[in-house]
């Protein structure tokens, strides 16, 4: 049985480790509230890209491009998105977990040999998915100046390279798996093709566009061509973001759950500390009157 200095020892430390996650928590809340933010504005940038293609393919004019080219798959790279920092309960574990389910899907289905590249998007899962290398035609890599909290420039630059791979035949394919932000208690994995784009997707998108006729300067397929890797920027950025915000998420319900378990804990070893300084000064009583009566 614990002594009563250990127990008060315990208890001063379950109590610092509650405002530890305590401050985390408000902390990781705020970070969030700030991806949220960064959400919230590149909607209208995104819904007004859509928006303009939309509207070129609902004309009568030929749209072609390299980016749209659909091609037999002989090499994919899926930029899988994780976390730079921990202590965001098993975010990265379940973002890992649909990695390998969703690599498993894309050997089935155009051959077990197929040769795949991850990119993996942050420490955490670089570290979780270096396994995969370990698979025939598996190869894991980090890309150069890129991590989780990497916005502006580093996205622009990441787009590039890959889209000049997908442009030189390097790849067929470029899927993005991340963890797509409901809301601050709800978040779920996805993976979308970034390469090649899919023009009925976006003419999807276009439901509400107007069927007015427009001038087009210059012609209709030069902007659609034009618009195009604005389009890749826009999805590329907001998987940056939604990552960032369901990662921030993610640690604000761990943090809670720790302090949660923490104050539990505290309860449980003030209890226990009671219970014992009442036995202590029971026994104390019971030796005085037990002096008394034998004198």
């Amino acid at each position: 049985m614990a002594t009563l200095r250990e127990l008060k020892g315990r208890i001063g430390s379950v109590a610092s480790t509650e405002k530890i996650t305590g401050a985390m928590k408000m902390i990781s809340s705020a970070k969030m509230r700030k991806a949220e933010q960064a959400l919230r504005r590149l909607v209208p940038f995104r819904a007004g890209i859509r928006g303009i293609i939309a509207n070129l393919l609902a004309s009568d004019a030929e749209f072609n491009s390299p980016l749209t080219e659909v091609r037999e798959v002989r090499r994919l790279v899926v930029v899988a998105f994780g976390s730079d920092d921990g202590l965001c309960g098993a975010y990265n574990a379940n973002l890992m977990k649909f990695v390998q389910a969703h690599l498993e899907d894309l050997r089935a289905e155009m051959g077990e040999g197929l040769p795949v590249e991850v990119y993996a998007v942050g420490s955490k899962m670089l570290k979780a998915t270096a396994r995969l290398g370990s698979m025939d035609g598996i190869t894991v890599s980090q890309p150069e100046g890129v991590d989780s909290k990497t916005d502006g420039d580093g996205v622009k630059a990441l787009l590039e390279a890959l889209m000049q791979r997908y442009l030189a035949g390097e790849i067929d394919r470029v899927d993005l798996a991340y963890m797509h932000y409901h809301s601050a208690g709800r978040q779920r994995a996805v993976a979308d093709v970034l390469l090649p784009v899919n023009p009925a997707a976006l003419a999807g998108d276009g439901a509400a566009a107007s069927n007015k006729p427009y001038i087009y300067e210059p012609d209709a397929a030069t902007i659609f061509r034009t618009l195009l890797p604005m389009h890749l920027l826009a999805s590329l950025q907001d998987a940056f973001a939604e990552n960032r915000a369901s990662e921030q998420a993610a640690r604000v319900m761990a943090m809670q759950a720790a302090s949660d378990n923490a104050r539990k804990l505290l309860e449980q070893l003030q209890l226990e500390y009671n219970k014992l300084r009442q036995q202590s000064i029971t026994t104390e009583l019971l030796d005085i009157v037990g002096g008394q009566a034998r004198d």
